[in-house]
């Protein structure tokens, strides 16, 4: 037993690896992952983009589609899916035996589609098909576009992973698609105990635009703060949006909470512990999705306590300061969001000009 299990069985939270290769997967490693306690994995462009161009795990499978004549688009889609089946078959068994609580998968639609909500709505359904595994997760941004979708698709009983979080009004948006969609697919007679979600919400990124600002604005009292506080507010917000009424009108119909989910714990501030958003942001119904770094970090050396709902009257007034001091919350989070939005579509035209490129070659070397 590791930490990682701790975690779980002490405070409730799930560890994912924020992690995906070919080679991962197949030498074993993906398991003995598992066997450690991570009880999921996420991916992104960024991290297919590293798996795929940067090395030859891949170039079999692509010799084989360029003979078939596969498009670009195509080779990157049966690569990711055969990375993300094979992923999922090996966390099915944690799914199983947490009854649909863990054990899943993520893949995310195009970042081309951040702002196409029929798009995105789209594309969501044809992956989730054709990966055809009950624990797969398919990410969608919290964009103005996004939020539709994300109704639409959890009222088609589709799991989904709401990525690109940053403020809170992001988390009150992606929590109301959620709980519409689950009224949509009630209605439509689906079984709501077979639908499940995460909201993940950024923490580092946060961290590091907040304490440039707080820099500029020449007060450092709130450095280091700004990031925890958020994610602590938010949580707040996750417990309230599911309890009441109508919560309790969907949970009696067998719904899951949507639980919320810690993205980005590295730490990017060599100042700070590099377990500082894994330790101070502990808690229940929520998962932390860790790089493989910071997870070896927390093995060696972390601490387990229940810590995300500490000093939350202190957490808002840390937060309200920032106004005080002249920073824009409002438009550091959207901006964040946005930047989110071009740090997966630079990688992910690096990753098709790749796979062009070796795809070139292959059909040369044919020639």
């Amino acid at each position: 037993m590791t930490k990682l299990h701790d975690l779980y069985t002490q405070q409730g939270q799930s560890v994912w690896i924020d992690y995906i290769r070919r080679q991962f997967i197949l030498d074993g490693g993906l398991q003995a992952a598992v066997d450690e306690g991570v009880r999921g994995v996420t991916s992104n462009p960024a991290i297919f983009e590293k798996a795929i161009a940067h090395s030859d795990d891949y170039d079999a499978q692509i010799q084989e589609l360029v003979a078939a004549g596969k498009s670009t688009e195509e080779i990157y889609e049966a690569l990711a899916i055969q990375d993300i089946q094979q992923a999922a078959d090996i966390l099915r068994p944690v799914y199983d035996e947490s009854d649909g609580v863990d054990g899943y998968v993520s893949l995310e639609v195009s970042p081309t589609l951040a702002k196409d909500t029929d798009g995105t709505i789209a594309e969501a359904r044809d992956l989730y098909a054709k990966v055809n595994r009950p624990n797969v997760m398919i990410k969608v941004p919290a964009t103005d576009a996004g939020i539709p979708a994300i109704k639409t698709l959890i009222g088609d009983g589709i799991n989904v992973n709401v990525t690109l979080m940053f403020s809170l009004q992001d988390y009150d948006n992606v929590a109301g698609a959620y709980l519409d969609g689950l009224e949509i697919f009630a209605e439509n007679g689906g079984d709501l105990s077979k639908v499940a979600s995460v909201a993940s919400f950024f923490v580092s990124r946060v961290e590091s635009d907040m304490d440039k600002a707080i820099e500029a604005a020449g007060n450092t009292d709130l450095s280091g703060k700004i990031a925890v506080a958020n994610t602590r507010l938010a949580y707040k917000r996750f417990q309230e949006w599911f309890s009441g009424d109508r919560w309790d009108a969907l949970a009696a119909k067998g719904a899951r909470v949507q639980r919320p989910l810690w993205a980005s714990t590295s730490t990017k501030n060599d100042a700070y512990s590099d377990v500082k958003y894994v330790e101070e942001l502990i808690g229940p119904d929520t998962v932390n999705t860790m790089p493989p770094e910071t997870k070896e970090a927390f093995k060696d050396h972390g601490t387990i306590a229940r810590t995300i709902d500490v000093d939350v009257e202190q957490a808002q007034a840390d937060v309200d300061k920032l106004a005080e001091i002249g920073v824009d919350y409002d438009a550091i989070t959207q901006n964040l969001q946005d930047v989110g939005v071009e740090k997966f579509e630079k990688p992910f035209a690096s990753l098709m000009d790749s796979i062009r490129e070796k795809s070139q070659k292959i059909a040369e070397g044919a020639d």
